[in-house]
């Protein structure tokens, strides 16, 4: 059979898809599969370009319109049937709680994959519109979160999520849990001081002590029996502190019991105020641009709902205003401060013709901007929801905290009735001692601070990677950079400015560089040459006046001809005189310049040999203080792999410090070098620019984009971007990323280590109920603090604190 293939971009199949999640990218290759003349579809992802679609047909059975047709129509009946949406909530329950929102909409016919998480108060959901509506998922999460939700974005809708609108309103509102928690201890004070040294009468004592149940326990039990009047009856950390109180009332014990509510209430708000001012640093990236837009319209300035503004609208910026939209600058000058979207330092100078991004704010000029991107596919939008689905992807930590939680809760509640039941039957300890120290085992065996101490690391540390221009892709992403041994960089737009610049100019005898720059200049800027751009800037850099130069010949690979005055210039290598008699001197120019990694051309005037000027792409600005700060984390080998021959690569690594130079690589062979890396260093990340190194990126531990900033493609294909274009925020990511490893691996060992004191201790009654809520309530309000800490994690460039320190967040 003679069979073919032809490829087709992935994303144009699977619009409405960010990032062609895997599933749906299977179900795409198995529905195609099933076309007649189709032997195959499969994915690449190393093609050097975004992900694409293999197709192999049998061209006697099928044409390749009709393939490309099929391709198109399973794509649409992909799209039309799967959807995903990012479902921002606000609940108010136990640690566990993300787990029993994650159950309840499992449940729905229809729904393919879920995950929640309490910290980012949010769901991420797949699902089959042929089973459930995306309605019925929103009214079924109304159902399983209290307050209703009141925010709601789908993948399709715009990055919504991380606004705050499922804040209530008020400050009774936004303050209820605390009030109730403190009117819950103030009661229990009453009640045991006026008990014990106010002649207060048990029986009023008691009154009391309910009062104080009801207040520290209302949202516990009006969850449960929500829960239970619906027919989901699940063993939770909130079950367990209910039983647990119930079991201290009716051992008499109510000073205990009330006790565990108050605390666990007061607790539960001081975790949500906690994790508030987390999720606070990613609702501050959408509220960065302002809500209102000057535009241009029939000639007068109309302010109107950026989301009204549309793409070619002329927006009116005045000086220190925030800019509202994507664009360019039309008219203006201005110093403009991104710090907000790409973490850069100072403010950038901008003139017509330059980008600008909604949520920067506009120096001391005004502005006209061109909109280039209407509200949802800006810059900060794009980022705000990446964010927000970074939020929800687990951890590979997180992933094993929750396998070890389900085992671990069902295996405690078993030994809690063995604890229970055993000892009054074997005659060790009587019922009341035996039911004590279990309802005392129930608290202490609770894995609220495991459940609560990872997420609540990865949200804090991707919160503030983004605060300072890195966009971080989710929690696996920041847990294997904070591993990494070895780091690739590509050299042209990376490690170098990705333009080249004159950097040697050689006169001949008698010919000053004046004379050279303005012969080459006048003829170079009628070329688009790269090369031949650099000499142009060059000459108007030094105010040099062109002379008039003749119509411009290209000679392919060689170099170009022109006349000034009447007489021929020739510039370019000196294959263009080939069979010429060419100077000595001219010749060792080159010769010189060439072993130095230059990209060099001759300049001839009629008979005269003018000079030689050297042209080169230039290391960035610090760039070797940057590799310095990596190998101070213990980051090494930093290997750089570039398409250009070895004398070029040799003396770019010399002048950066790079540990070793990869050249003369295809894209092919980037890969085979990543791979070789990884062979030897185990875990190895990609620095690129997210476009031309797509499979490199992709083959490594973690693909780090450079230019993110506006850069739809390069926030799309890697793990990380580095959003304002600038390598110094790697040592800082890297950092970060080990600074929340360390925080993750501390709250894991303060978690576990406290179960296992707690459960010694109240199996042996060396602590009742009261010690163990403490203990255990303290320990998760540790692990809160430990993992805010990361909102304070500064970069270490000069002036700021260095790795691993910390300024106020």
């Amino acid at each position: 059979m003679d069979s073919r293939h032809t490829l087709i971009d992935l994303n144009s199949l699977l619009p409405e898809l960010p990032g062609a999640d895997d599933a749906c990218v299977a179900r795409l290759e198995a529905l195609i599969g099933e076309g007649r003349g189709i032997s195959r579809a499969h994915t690449l992802r190393d093609d050097g370009g975004p992900a694409t679609l293999c197709l192999h047909y049998d061209p006697d059975v099928v044409t390749l319109a009709q393939v490309e047709r099929l391709a198109r129509a399973a794509g649409l009946q992909i799209t039309e049937r799967f959807g995903h949406a990012l479902l921002p909530f606000r609940l108010v329950g136990g640690e566990d709680a993300a787990r029993r929102v994650e159950a309840g909409l499992a449940r729905l016919h229809g729904v393919l994959g879920v995950s929640v998480s309490l910290p980012a108060q949010a769901a991420r959901v797949e699902f089959d519109r042929r089973g459930v509506s995306l309605e019925e998922i929103e009214r079924r999460l109304r159902e399983l979160t209290d307050p209703p939700s009141r925010d709601r974005s789908c993948a399709s809708c715009g990055p919504a999520a991380g606004g705050r609108e499922g804040t209530p309103d008020g400050w009774y509102a936004r303050h209820k849990e605390l009030i109730w928690s403190l009117v819950a201890i103030a009661l229990l004070a009453a009640a045991w001081c006026g008990e014990r040294w106010g002649g207060l009468s048990r029986g009023a004592a008691i009154a009391v002590y309910l009062g104080s149940y009801a207040f520290g326990g209302f949202d516990l039990v009006r969850h449960a029996l929500k829960s239970w009047s619906k027919g989901r009856f699940t063993f939770d950390i909130d079950l367990l502190m209910i039983v647990a109180s119930i079991g201290a009332a009716v051992l008499g014990q109510w000073t205990e019991g009330a006790f565990l509510l108050c605390l666990f209430s007061l607790a539960h708000a001081l975790e949500h105020y906690a994790l508030d001012r987390a999720r606070g640093a990613i609702r501050a990236l959408a509220d960065l641009a302002p809500p209102v837009a000057r535009v241009l319209r029939e000639g007068r300035e109309v302010e109107v709902a950026v989301e009204q503004v549309a793409k070619g609208e002329v927006v009116i910026v005045r000086p220190a205003e925030r800019i509202p939209v994507d664009g360019t600058i039309r008219t203006g000058r201005s110093a403009v401060d991104q710090a907000p979207i790409t973490g850069e330092s100072v403010p950038v100078e901008k003139e017509p013709g330059a980008e600008v991004y909604a949520g920067t704010i506009n120096g001391e000029g005004a502005l006209e901007v061109e909109t280039t991107r209407a509200v949802g596919d800006r810059t900060l939008d794009r980022v705000v929801q990446l964010v927000s689905e970074a939020q929800t992807q687990k951890a590979p930590t997180q992933q094993f905290t929750d396998r070890f939680e389900a085992i671990f809760v069902p295996a405690v509640l078993a030994a809690d009735l063995l604890l229970i039941t055993l000892p009054p039957l074997l005659g060790v300890w009587g019922w009341q001692t035996s039911f004590y120290r279990g309802m005392a085992l129930l608290v202490a065996a609770s894995p609220c601070a495991l459940a609560l101490g990872t997420p609540a690391a990865v949200l804090a540390a991707i919160a503030q990677a983004a605060r300072k221009g890195v966009l971080i892709k989710g929690g696996a992403h920041l847990e294997n950079l904070g591993t990494l041994r070895a780091i690739a960089l590509d050299k042209t737009g990376t490690l170098t400015v990705g333009k080249p610049e004159v950097t040697d100019l050689v006169p001949a005898a008698g010919i000053d560089e004046d004379q050279l720059l303005g012969v080459a200049g006048a003829v170079e800027r009628r070329s688009q040459h790269p090369l031949a751009r650099a000499v142009v800037r060059r000459a108007e850099e030094a105010q040099l006046e062109f002379r008039e130069a003749g119509e411009l010949e290209s000679v392919t690979a060689r170099g170009v001809r022109s006349t000034i005055a009447g007489q021929e210039v020739e510039i370019g290598t000196l294959r263009l005189w080939e069979g010429e008699d060419i100077p000595g001197e001219i010749r060792a120019a080159m010769a010189r310049l060439q072993a130095a990694g230059r990209s060099v051309m001759a300049v001839r005037h009629g008979d005269r040999w003018l000079g030689v000027i050297g042209v080169a792409d230039r290391p960035r600005e610090g760039v070797k203080e940057v590799l310095g700060r990596l190998r101070d984390l213990g980051v090494r080998p930093l290997v750089m792999l570039t398409g250009d021959n070895r004398g070029v690569g040799e003396t770019i690594g010399r002048e950066v410090g790079v540990d070793e130079v990869k050249a003369d690589l295809l894209p092919e062979d980037k890969v085979s070098a990543i791979k070789e890396m990884l062979a030897a260093h185990g875990r190895v990340a990609m620095v690129g620019d997210g476009v031309n190194d797509a499979p490199a990126l992709a083959n490594a531990t973690v693909g780090i984009a450079m230019g993110g900033a506006g850069t739809a493609v390069a926030l799309e294909t890697a793990d990380m971007a580095l959003m304002g274009d600038d390598l110094a925020k790697l040592p800082f990511a890297v950092g970060l990323s080990r600074m929340a490893s360390r925080v993750i691996r501390q709250n894991l060992c303060v978690s576990l280590g406290v179960i296992a004191l707690l459960i010694v201790a109240t199996t042996t009654g060396y602590f009742g109920i009261g010690a163990a809520v403490f203990f255990h309530e303290g320990s998760t309000l540790v692990v809160l603090a430990n993992a805010l800490r990361l909102l304070g994690y500064s970069r270490g460039p000069a002036g700021d604190a260095g790795p691993g320190q910390f300024t106020q967040g």
